[in-house]
């Protein structure tokens, strides 16, 4: 699955160890990040407090664990009096209290983070639905979907794995250091040289292991690229004879991803061993200078052996700590990412209904708009559609047509001027009850995994099954329908990947007509389909758009025809307008586009 750069998931157990030190994403404010996070976790309090009171206790059970073996060996060798037996069962009965501790804040933990991340995400999600149609143009969707999947994972894997190992290795070290500095102060600060060493070597080979992954990454994509740049433009590659070419290029890029991957598994793989070595360091300091110091009298054999176990206890949480810091960075810098989509200003719900009226005359009054702010798409647009009636929009690309179909959905609202439906303005309108009165077929069809009788539904839940016949047979899908393995419940997947774009569209209509709309809008509805095709959805198209006030967009000439008014349109500004016949006596820019398409002019 491919990631955004720097979104790494980094999951104990189970990455490798040069995922530990992999690049990661930085958030620009840590705490206000932290902070807000933290607020999520006022709902579970009691969740919270009783994982932190089974940490505690599993920390004490942990830091005590290792005095009792203490105390057995100094039994077994005469140091002191007691009892074998009932001290070998109390160490029994600690480390088994430590093991259940462990397993409840493994439980807790993972409890608290999905009832969390459950309605961070449906957070995020139901802010997306409501987020305005600028935004979604404007950002990547494989970046919004990447919040919503890979930022999400990251902060529920932090949550359930990172923050109860963060607070359980801080209380250890802690607990560790106290009762160390306790037995023997001076073989406790002995065998806490072995921990600048462990801090040093960590940050030398992290930084190499970050260094080489980077590049390890940037050229797996790169590898990941060509190949599916050759899948996807097979055809192309054979047919120009590029195929060495191609060869060539994955076998150089092949090349460095594995003197980069050889790279980053040395410096990673040297980092086990390098602990291992320290903490065998450590273990020698604590053998000589604790076995002088037991000589000396001042510390008994038993004390050693605690504190081998102490010392390897001390600096595991301490390398810990070390990866869960990368583990932390990443997460906020994914909330963060999230948080931005959050605090997105929603479209606006409120506004009048429309008004119900049989009627729905559309008109542009004096209209500006654009997108990016000094780059005007219509200079002073107007534009009057009679109720009932037809009106096309014809013009080149980038001429403004498919604007004034998103403005008159309130996708985007005007810069200035006014839009009315029946002389109501178009701002005063609630979206809701605009959108509701206004079906859209646009080129590229989209359906939804699901059955045919849902998709058509979507645009009226309520039809009953007499209206959902009508339409579908004025739409011409009757005979396809009922050539279909289970007719209305055929499962369309994939977006209707299943049937072919002729039927899709023809779905499209049908759909528009089981909305029963006031306002019809076709956006190049004809253009994917084959001329067979192309006839059966325009005889659907006469039928939905008669007595109704439609709004056409197409670059086929020949489907708007019938129009009652056809509109040309050139830079954002209307160049002419009438009927077919009186636009070519004209012989203006609408003859042209018409010859260019029918008498063979030289486009």
């Amino acid at each position: 699955m491919n990631r955004p750069k720097g979104i790494k998931q980094n999951i104990p157990g189970t990455m490798d160890r040069s995922a530990r030190f992999a690049e990661v994403e930085h958030a620009e404010d840590v705490r206000g990040t932290f902070l807000r996070i933290w607020s999520y976790f006022s709902h579970e309090k009691k969740m919270v407090l009783g994982m932190l009171g089974i940490v505690i206790f599993g920390t004490l059970c942990g830091v005590y664990a290792p005095s009792l073996q203490s105390k057995a060996i100094d039994i077994i060798s005469g140091a002191t009096d007691g009892t074998l037996s009932s001290t070998l069962l109390t160490m029994i009965t600690v480390y088994l209290l430590y093991s259940l501790s462990q397993l409840l804040q493994g439980l807790l933990s993972a409890n608290i983070s999905q009832r969390i991340v459950k309605r961070m995400r449906e957070q995020l999600f139901g802010k997306m639905i409501d987020l305005p149609t600028r935004y979604l143009d404007t950002h990547s969707h494989g970046d919004v979907m990447s919040r919503m999947t890979n930022d999400i994972e990251n902060i529920s894997t932090t949550i359930s794995q990172s923050l109860p190992s963060l607070f359980s290795g801080v209380l250890t070290i802690i607990g560790t250091a106290a009762v160390m500095l306790w037995y023997c102060w001076q073989l406790a600060l002995l065998s806490c040289a072995t921990v600048v060493l462990t801090v040093f070597a960590t940050k030398f080979l992290s930084k190499k292991v970050r260094k080489f992954s980077r590049r390890r990454q940037q050229l797996l994509g790169s590898l990941n690229g060509t190949v599916e740049e050759m899948i996807s433009g097979y055809h192309t590659v054979v047919a120009y004879n590029h195929q060495d070419t191609i060869i060539e290029e994955f076998c150089n890029t092949s090349d460095m991803l594995t003197k980069a991957g050889i790279r980053t598994d040395i410096f990673s793989g040297v980092m086990g061993p390098v602990m291992n070595c320290i903490g065998n360091i450590g273990f020698v300091i604590i053998a000589a200078f604790g076995g002088y110091f037991s000589i000396k009298g001042m510390i008994s054999v038993g004390v050693i052996s605690a504190f081998i176990v102490y010392a390897k206890q001390f600096s595991g949480p301490i390398n810990e700590i070390a990866q869960i810091y990368g583990q932390l960075q990443t997460a906020f810098a994914g909330a963060e990412r999230v948080f931005y989509v959050l605090d997105e200003i929603v479209e606006s719900k409120s506004g009048k209904p429309l008004a119900d009226d049989t009627n729905a005359a559309v008109s542009f009054q004096n209209v500006n708009f654009s997108y990016k702010k000094g780059q005007p798409v219509l200079h002073d647009f107007s534009l009057t559609v009679p109720s009932g009636k037809k009106v096309a929009l014809v013009g080149a690309t980038g001429s403004g047509k498919t604007t004034i179909v998103n403005l008159l959905m309130r996708f985007y609202d005007i810069d200035s001027g006014n839009i009315y439906i029946n002389q109501q303005n178009l701002k005063d309108i609630a979206r809701d009850s605009l959108r509701k009165n206004v079906a859209i077929v646009l080129q590229d069809t989209v359906l939804f995994s699901d059955t045919i009788r849902n998709n058509l539904k979507y645009g009226n839940e309520n039809v009953t099954e007499s209206q959902l016949e009508t339409a579908v047979e004025m739409s011409h899908c009757k005979d396809m329908i009922q050539m279909m393995p289970k007719g209305y419940d055929t499962f369309l997947i994939g977006s209707g990947a299943n049937i072919s774009q002729g039927q899709r569209q023809l779905l499209a209509i049908a759909r528009a007509f089981v909305a029963n709309p006031k306002i019809l809008i076709l956006d190049e509805a004809t253009s994917n389909v084959d001329t067979r095709t192309e006839k059966a959805i325009q005889d659907a198209m006469q039928l939905i758009m008669k007595d109704r006030t439609s709004i056409i967009i197409a670059h086929r000439l020949s489907t708007i025809k019938d129009a009652d008014i056809i509109v040309v349109m050139d830079k954002g500004r209307i160049v002419e307008t009438g009927s077919h016949d009186k636009l070519l006596e004209q012989k203006g820019k609408y003859y042209e586009l018409y010859m260019t398409q029918y008498a063979g002019f030289a486009t």
